[in-house]
């Protein structure tokens, strides 16, 4: 009878191990939850249409987007760090300067990169300054001899303070010595969609998000903070090749909470892998404008903290600039 039960409870144990070790196998085995810290429209959901349908076909499972705004990020990337469950099953959008802007601007925001388990950037986005249609400003000379004629009267959107429209605003001010009133948005969404709407004078956003604005004529831009022209937009200038040494934009990947299993890590960043080389994907980053640049892991890790690195210098350059508006 000992014996038996001995038996039967090798078994059950084996039993459990065997199904734990298939259940975990299968991962992931439902829907995952990717976290946007900002409104529909914007950079992070711009992402989102171009990653998920292909992220889907290279994991075999489905995402859904939860959106989350707010703080230029901060409330999701802070619920994804302190909060967010480590099973692989919930991961976030993470867009710079922002990611790590946050909290080296404000010693109330509490998470920050090393509580984070970076996925894959797929994006680098360029900065770009565009009007609505109907804009007095049809070129960037034009928007300049306006905001030097009217220093601090010309509105300019961002998508939030401490992004990266907010960070370049203030350095094509020192850049170019001219002064801008300066509009935060929760998001680059509401930001264009102002510029379009005639509330704000200009938007100071990205090429692959407001691109589709721009190629159906509701959007018209003028300069690239970008090192060179953009081929799908040959006439619209640097403002490198009009002497302001401006070069700025967003990065935009994938993030999990820090401690999720190696094999749901290994799974996702497979996944990005897969998609990287898809051509369908490549053609579909192509017709909006959007940069790829992939970089997986460990490498999107090195990434953040040299940018973090990089932010800290920035902001200890214009702190004491913005601080005393």
């Amino acid at each position: 009878m000992r014996k038996t039960k001995w038996v039967m409870g090798v078994l059950a144990a084996l039993v459990c191990v065997l199904v734990g070790g298939a259940a975990f196998a299968a991962y992931p085995a439902k829907q995952i939850t990717v976290l946007q810290g900002f409104k529909p429209g914007g950079g992070s959901d711009t992402l989102a249409q171009l990653t998920q349908p292909y992220l889907e076909k290279a994991i075999g499972q489905s995402f859904i987007n939860q959106y989350i705004p707010g703080a230029t990020g901060a409330i999701a990337w802070t619920q994804l760090a302190k909060t967010t469950k480590k099973d692989g099953y919930t991961i976030s959008i993470t867009n710079t300067p922002m990611l790590q802007t946050n909290y080296i601007m404000n010693p109330e925001i509490t998470y920050n990169i090393t509580e984070l388990e970076p996925l894959a950037n797929v994006v680098t986005d360029p900065g770009i300054i565009v009007v609505g249609k109907d804009s007095p400003y049809k070129t960037v000379q034009d928007f300049m001899n306006a905001v030097k004629e009217n220093p601090g009267k010309i509105t300019v959107g961002n998508s939030g303070v401490g992004g990266d429209d907010f960070f370049t605003t203030l350095i094509v001010e020192k850049a170019t010595g001219l002064k801008f009133q300066m509009i935060p948005f929760q998001g680059d969404g509401p930001s264009w969609q102002a510029a379009m709407g005639g509330k704000i004078d200009a938007s100071f956003n990205n090429l692959g998000i407001t691109y589709p604005q721009i190629k159906a004529g509701n959007l018209i831009p003028l300069a690239l903070f970008a090192e060179k022209r953009y081929e799908l937009l040959p006439d619209v200038p640097t403002l490198k090749e009009l002497g302001y040494d401006v070069v700025s934009g967003s990065s935009r990947g994938y993030s999990a909470p820090k401690g999720i299993p190696e094999e749901a890590r290994n799974a996702l960043v497979e996944a990005f892998r897969k998609m990287a080389e898809m051509p369908e994907f490549v053609k579909a980053c192509n017709d909006r404008a959007s940069i790829i640049d992939m970089k997986f892991g460990d490498e999107y890790k090195a990434m953040l903290e040299d940018q973090e690195a990089k932010f800290k210098t920035i902001w200890e350059e214009v702190r004491d600039q913005y601080q005393k508006k």
